[in-house]
């Protein structure tokens, strides 16, 4: 009986190769040639990333978010039911608080206007309107650095802090007094009739002032304007401003 060993050559003996000698049962050592590495599969391509989902735009105020967002970041609106935000009470803590308005004025005017009907003043005019009847005068406050004398006219946005609307002499925009805390000084504005000017012990005045130029005030000087109002400017008695306050 012939075998072949485990190199391949033929050998009448069953347990050793009658050739190289090799033993007929052990499995024959690979041959020196070397075994071909096994090809290196090629990396699988990189999966293409899924676009992001498109945006949308909130119903209610236009905001955009993204197509899985639950409610609006920025008015609270929410996308899965529609319903639309919370309007803002004024219990709602989380509202914010209305801006404090401005503090009430305290104010004190250091500073008043008295105005007299005189009827000395009248007399010399020759004014075709009857007269006030003469009494205690009206005393109103100088809050500001500036205010005019006048009459009111609600056409032309016209408010006078001097009101002398009763009498049809006085122009819509008569004078104007200014100070500058310490002294007070009147000046005509182009009026039809003239602003006078005169001492508290003289007569009464003849020539106006020149319109347009500033004429400072003396203590108890006295302004007339129109046809019988006579303006004095003089300072606040304690009472009086007791009672601004």
């Amino acid at each position: 009986m012939t075998v072949n060993c485990p190199s391949g050559h033929p050998s009448t003996s069953t347990d050793y190769c009658d050739v190289c000698g090799l033993p007929i049962g052990v499995a024959a050592t690979p041959a020196a040639a070397s075994t071909p590495a096994p090809a290196v599969a090629a990396p699988a391509p990189a999966a293409t990333p899924a676009s992001a989902p498109a945006g949308q735009a909130c119903p209610n105020c236009q905001e955009p978010a993204s197509a899985d967002a639950l409610f609006c970041e920025n008015c609270g609106y929410d996308f899965t039911t529609g319903t639309m935000p919370r309007p803002a009470s004024s219990l709602d803590l989380s509202a914010a608080p209305a801006p404090p308005g401005p503090p009430a004025s305290t104010a004190v005017a250091e500073w008043v206007v008295e105005r007299w009907v005189d009827p000395d003043w009248y007399a010399v005019q020759q004014s075709d309107d009857p007269c006030p009847s003469p009494g205690l005068p009206v005393v109103i406050p100088l809050l500001e650095k500036s205010v005019l004398i006048g009459r009111p006219s609600r056409s032309r946005g016209i408010t006078p802090e001097i009101d002398c609307g009763d009498d049809t002499g006085v122009s819509r925009r008569q004078a104007q007094l200014t100070t500058d805390g310490q002294r007070w000084w009147v000046e005509d504005l182009q009026s039809s009739n003239g602003t006078f000017v005169a001492p508290a012990a003289g007569p009464l005045p003849e020539d106006p002032i020149i319109p347009g130029q500033r004429q400072e005030l003396d203590p108890d000087d006295r302004i007339y304007v129109g046809a019988w109002p006579r303006l004095v400017v003089r300072t606040a008695t304690p009472e009086e401003q007791a009672g601004q306050a």
